[in-house]
């Protein structure tokens, strides 16, 4: 059964699941699909392009689906859409792709925090937290199990990795890898993210082998390239050391932090 205020505007086209709520002053435009459980609270816009999971609570203020703020963006139709059991609260903003028919992706169970911004064709893993004040400009990746603090600034086009905590106020602008802290302007490496690891079920012989890893990266004094070599060779093959160095490979050995003289 929906519950929907007769003080909201929902199109008569909108699909919208059983046990919906959506609350007074809401606005919800025709090509929209909300599921089941959802809670669109009051002053919210979900607008055109928007495909919205199940279990969600959509916060006042919010807009999903607001057009892409780049000058690229020529009225080509794409969509945002967003997955389960995540919490999106006030007046924070996700933007439709730039590209026909492409999309910007928020995963499940994540926290988005009051007046984040999530620009055109970014992609948010899962079980995320972003803190208030985010903002994240257009082609970002961020990994599942990622924490940005407050007033985290991230570059058009960055990736950063799984399981990674940026801390407050930090501007990124490059890959960052996975398992690690970062914290600073400009950014640097803070260790390894043991804490969240632990809760998350690591191991501490896994925590160690990442930590190994990135000694070799960052407090070795040589390059991103003979860091990795050494990797192999010193610390045993397991998903997380592959995850480090595959990311490191594909991102042609340059990480954030690192001296531009030891990036080959």
């Amino acid at each position: 059964m929906k519950n929907i205020s007769n003080l909201a505007f929902v199109h008569e086209n909108a699909k919208i699941a059983d046990n919906v709520t959506i609350d007074a002053f809401a606005y919800i435009e025709e090509d929209v699909e909300i599921g089941e459980g959802c809670h669109i609270h009051p002053h919210v816009s979900i607008l055109n392009g928007s495909r919205i999971g199940k279990n969600n609570s959509i916060h006042e203020g919010a807009v999903i689906g607001a057009k892409p703020q780049d000058f690229r963006w020529k009225g080509e139709y794409s969509f945002v859409t967003v997955g389960d059991n995540n919490t999106i609260r006030e007046q924070v903003i996700i933007n439709r792709s730039i590209y026909e028919g492409g999309t910007t992706k928020v995963g499940s169970g994540s926290f988005i925090l009051a007046q984040t911004h999530i620009g055109h064709d970014s992609e948010i893993g899962d079980h995320c937290v972003l803190g208030n004040s985010v903002k994240i400009a257009g082609a970002v990746k961020v990994g599942s199990c990622s924490i940005l603090s407050s007033g985290v600034i991230v570059h058009e086009g960055c990736e950063i990795a799984e399981w990674c905590l940026i801390k407050g106020g930090c501007r990124v602008n490059g890959p960052v890898p996975p398992y690690v802290i970062m914290a600073h302007n400009p950014i640097t490496y803070n260790g390894v993210n043991a804490f969240v690891l632990r809760k998350g079920g690591k191991s501490e012989e896994t925590i160690e082998n990442i930590a190994k890893c990135y000694r070799h990266i960052y407090q070795s004094s040589t390059s991103a390239f003979n860091a990795l070599n050494r990797i192999i060779e010193d610390i045993p093959e397991c998903k997380e050391r592959n995850a480090i160095a595959g990311f490191i490979k594909d991102n042609n050995y340059k990480v954030v932090a690192l001296p531009l003289d030891l990036i080959d």
